[in-house]
């Protein structure tokens, strides 16, 4: 059961998570922050500094928002835009740096 943003998170970028974080599996898109599912150790210390409470495990989604999760994964095993390879598992989000990308549902969620 891996933490997942939610539709909350798109546009807000506040990155409180992301300081609460002990792992740094926590990376910049362009629109949203994404967790890395396969880094991600499940310790919750990133659902309470959430400024909009965007953060939740896998099964407690609200209804609508699973689609989130599914972006989560794509964004670091699929390519994306601009890149050839999957970002995959980088072993930390300070040294990849704002990505400034998202995956296209996110790319396109109506603002």
């Amino acid at each position: 059961m891996k933490a997942s943003p939610a539709a909350a998170c798109v546009d807000v970028l506040d990155r409180a998570c992301i300081d609460e974080c002990p792992i740094d599996c926590i990376f910049i898109g362009d629109r949203m922050a994404y967790i890395q599912p396969d880094e991600c150790i499940d310790c919750g210390g990133c659902e309470p500094a959430c400024p909009v409470e965007a953060i939740y495990y896998e099964d407690d989604l609200p209804p609508g928002q699973a689609q989130f999760a599914i972006e989560a994964v794509r964004f670091f095993h699929e390519p994306l835009p601009g890149r050839v390879e999957p970002l995959g598992p980088p072993g930390g989000a300070h040294s990849v740096g704002v990505l400034g990308v998202d995956t296209s549902y996110v790319r396109d969620f109506p603002v």
